[in-house]
């Protein structure tokens, strides 16, 4: 603490970082605090990687930027889909003349977007040889598909060239898509940032090293790329006409579209994405300069936010600006329900008794008002329901079933037959040892999770293993079901509590399930619920299950972070989105005769 308010007085006393000098290539220099696992939209499942994706490859729709809350708009498709056949049939019809940038794959030459690339793009996500984490979005939906994919499971490979009723496209810019059934969400999935569009070429010319070339319509392109290291994107030289035109609905919206109405986008020029894991070097770098916005300092904050949540008077004296607010978002503490990982017995899996038993008594030990003080620093608060704030379907009334309370959560284990050693360690009700893994990243805040959940496993006398795994490596075991119990986050993909409540859904294992939990009361709920729209039916339904979830302590949940994003003056236009991620496209960085002009 002492050490960060001395950088605020000390580190960048001179004045105002510079912006870009006239004539130059406006840059903006951002960081991610966990490294990227790839660029292909069907293969990746993380915040960081998605965010890159968001910047190359457009899907169909897409949310305007200022709408609150979130409104779906036309994006390639030049307009909202025509819904008919009572919301099982979804026609689109594509704009003319985007273009793919050029590309050996294509001849060196660029390429039309056409209808068949997404039918193509959508085929990806459930060809089984992908193991997509995202495959749940059109898992039973697409008339024809999931047949598609079995045939793929039984003979070793999926056809792409086989009809799929479901995906028609009658002419070269018109996409027709038929559901079995209605599904109130599915627009919601059209413009999801993981279903932009691939192209055919792309991936038969680079393989399984599509992640590292990725090929999009989108606002920018990747220059530069230095895995686990620097990612450096470029505008898109032949990025159709796009002009910044939104309508403000406060103050805020207001001040930025008096600067940024009518400008045609994207404004910058570059962006260098560094990965910095620590969060001390991440505000060193903001603090002197060397990056343009920091999204992520939520131990950092209370060095430069006030008790009442505004910034600093000497940063904002300045021009430092904050913009704050909750994520759509939820972290929790999941347990693998497997009875067994890679062939072991899983002594926190099953639904047996004293493994319920077990998993109870572990989040009980667990003390979430630590976590929110200690090592979140305040910049959080309690997580009570699955579906976040601001998110269709969250229950603000609702209060979570699993207290703090270390001395029930002995007891509960001395009843289920957790005995005691002479070392004070509990072993498993047939003697044998219990030893508890927790998966985390080397970063100085993990190392913080970890230390609060031994003081946890230590009060209840339970041995803890923590094993440090690279965060791209800990996804993949979280794919495959591998990881015994780790904390984990989830932010809105898009804004309603479906895309919450299917992290619990049975045949999600191995996709966005990472505690692999298949409970039959639950996955019955779930199809039902999916089926409805935002209504008391459901959210009688989402009740239910999340009651079910604590019973079984699939999960423990715990908080929602503040978002804390700073930004240097020169930089114009930020206005955080609830789901899109990759701003980018919608900022400026004012050159220093542009401030002085204005």
């Amino acid at each position: 603490m002492l050490f960060v308010a001395a950088a605020l007085i000390t580190g960048c006393d001179q004045g105002m970082p510079p912006g870009p000098a006239a004539g130059a290539v406006k840059t903006l220099r951002v960081t991610f605090q966990a490294a990227e696992t790839g660029f292909d939209p069907v293969k990746v499942s993380d915040y960081y990687s998605g965010t890159v994706i968001e910047a190359i490859f457009e899907p169909l729709l897409t949310y305007d930027y200022l709408a609150r809350p979130a409104k779906i708009v036309p994006n390639t498709a030049a307009a909202l889909p025509e819904v008919t056949e009572d919301g099982r049939v979804y026609t689109l019809r594509l704009r003319k003349g985007i273009l793919f940038t050029a590309d050996p794959a294509f001849g060196g030459a660029a390429r039309e977007l056409t209808a068949a690339d997404y039918a193509y793009s959508i085929r990806r996500f459930l060809d089984p040889r992908h193991r997509s984490p995202y495959a749940f979005l059109f898992e039973g939906k697409i008339a024809g598909l999931d047949a598609l994919a079995a045939r793929a499971r039984e003979t070793g490979r999926f056809d792409y060239d086989a009809p799929v009723p479901g995906l028609e496209t009658p002419d070269r810019h018109t996409l027709r898509i038929r559901l079995n059934a209605a599904d109130p969400n599915f627009s919601h999935v059209l413009a999801f940032a993981l279903t932009g569009a691939v192209a055919r070429e792309v991936v038969e010319a680079y393989g399984e090293d599509t992640g590292s070339h990725p090929v999009g319509t989108g606002p920018f392109l990747l220059r530069d790329y230095t895995r686990s290291s620097k990612i450096v994107l470029e505008a898109n030289p032949g990025y159709r006409a796009v002009v910044w035109d939104f309508e403000p609905a406060g103050e805020a919206d207001r001040r930025i579209a008096a600067r940024m109405k009518g400008k045609r986008l994207p404004r910058v020029g570059r962006v260098e994405i560094s990965i910095m894991e620590e969060a001390q070097s991440r505000w060193l770098a903001f603090q002197k300069g060397q990056t343009d916005i920091e999204y992520q300092l939520a131990e950092l904050a209370p060095g430069f936010i006030t008790a009442g949540g505004g910034l600093m008077p000497e940063l904002a004296a300045r021009g430092i600006q904050l913009d704050r607010s909750v994520d759509p978002e939820i972290n929790y503490l999941y347990f693998n329900m497997r009875e067994r990982i890679g062939g072991e017995p899983n002594p926190v899996g099953g639904l047996a008794l004293e493994r319920i038993a077990l998993r109870r008594a572990i989040a009980m030990s667990y003390n979430v008002e630590d976590q929110i003080r200690i090592i979140r620093k305040g910049q959080a608060v309690r997580a009570e329901f699955p579906v976040p704030p601001g998110v269709a379907g969250h229950d603000p009334a609702y209060r979570g079933g699993i207290p703090y309370d270390p001395r029930a959560a002995n007891l509960l284990l001395d009843r289920y037959g957790y005995r005691r050693g002479s070392d004070g360690l509990r072993a498993r009700p047939d003697g044998t040892p219990l030893i508890v893994r927790y998966y985390s990243t080397p970063g100085e805040r993990d190392r913080q999770f970890d230390e609060l959940m031994k003081r946890s496993l230590d009060s209840i006398g339970v041995r803890l293993q923590v094993h440090k795994e690279r965060f791209p490596e800990l996804i993949r075991l979280e794919n495959e079901c591998r990881i015994m119990m780790r904390t984990a986050a989830w932010i809105a993909d898009y804004p309603d509590g479906d895309n919450f409540m299917q992290l619990l859904y049975g045949p999600n294992r191995g996709q966005s399930n990472s505690a692999c939990y298949a409970s039959p009361e639950f996955d019955e709920r779930y199809e039902k619920s999916r089926r409805l729209p935002d209504g008391p039916e459901r959210d009688r339904l989402y009740r239910e299950m999340t009651r079910l979830m604590e019973v079984h302590t699939v999960w423990l949940l715990t908080d929602s972070r503040y978002r804390n994003v700073l930004l240097q003056p020169h930089v114009v236009g930020y206005r955080r989105h609830p789901v899109l991620h990759a701003e980018w496209l919608y900022l400026d960085i004012e050159t220093p005769g542009e401030r002085a002009r204005r």
